[in-house]
């Protein structure tokens, strides 16, 4: 079934799909591209349906859910984009080109990221007793990554490799402590049980996530927005965070305090293990 276009699927599967799934894939049908690049929340409006309506017709389609369903259609209608990609390569300086697709990119987030909330993000966590960052899947790299940086800047902070380990935190955390959830889908199973977990103990939360209509930006209390404009989904560039990493970066920057960082003691790991670099 992977193997076969969504589009085909989704017609050969049309008249065993209920009414209401079959305004989701009317939609699919006609605007494949801007199918692509809705999250679940984005393409249950556009359809006039709820999120578990999109999501149960994936279901009946044989995806294991909206993840699959949009990721293999990306890979259906990308195809074009993989030659313009193919033509770039090809094409007199291409380093540069590339690069000043990144830089346009970042400017794009910088122009639409709100300051007030960057602020409070900064606040919210200079404030904390303790942060809790959550992500998971090919998003875990980025909560490695800013758990080592918030720690280096002295402060406290926990970041694993699975659900079960950020779960068990969340269950323990006191009401000082904080979330940094980072999902860039926005709809990521496990990252929306360990928010709802975290609301019913009453614990402040913020995310960094590519959408704004998503249920981790729902249940955030500041939600820090990745993508700049709107951009298309891409098969392969779903696994890059460029623009993730340089959020990230821009709210630590935020929050560098060298007074902290010597109370703490925070850079002492540094020098420890400077006498293992020539």
């Amino acid at each position: 079934m992977l193997d076969k276009p969504v589009l085909e699927v989704i017609k050969d599967n049309y008249a065993k799909i209920f009414s209401a799934e079959k305004k989701v894939a009317d939609f699919v049908l006609e605007h494949p591209q801007e199918a692509v690049d809705a999250n679940v929340s984005e393409l249950a409006k556009a359809s006039g349906v709820s999120d578990a309506t999109v999501v149960r017709m994936c279901h009946h389609l044989g995806y294991k859910g909206y993840y699959q369903f949009r990721l293999m259609l990306a890979k259906d209608v990308g195809r074009e984009e993989g030659e313009e990609i193919e033509e770039l390569q090809n094409t007199p300086n291409p380093v540069m080109k590339i690069f000043q697709k990144y830089v346009n990119s970042l400017t794009a987030i910088a122009e639409c990221i709100d300051e007030e909330d960057m602020r409070s993000c900064v606040n919210l966590i200079k404030e904390c007793r303790q942060a809790h960052v959550l992500a998971v899947g090919n998003t875990m790299p980025l909560a490695l990554y800013m758990g080592f940086r918030l720690g280096r800047l002295g402060v406290k902070c926990t970041y694993g490799i699975s659900p079960e380990y950020f779960l068990n935190h969340v269950n323990l955390a006191d009401k000082e402590d904080i979330i940094i959830a980072i999902s860039q889908s926005g709809s990521s199973r496990q990252i929306i049980q360990g928010m709802e977990l975290a609301r019913e103990k009453g614990l402040k939360m913020m995310a960094i996530t590519g959408y704004r209509q998503s249920p981790v930006s729902e249940l955030a209390d500041y939600v820090l927005i990745s993508n700049g404009r709107k951009e298309s989904f891409d098969y392969y560039k779903n696994y890059a965070h460029l623009k993730e990493t340089a959020l990230i970066d821009a709210l630590l920057e935020l929050l560098t305090n060298w007074k902290k960082i010597e109370e703490t003691d925070a850079d002492k790991p540094e020098v420890i293990l400077s006498e293992y670099k020539y």
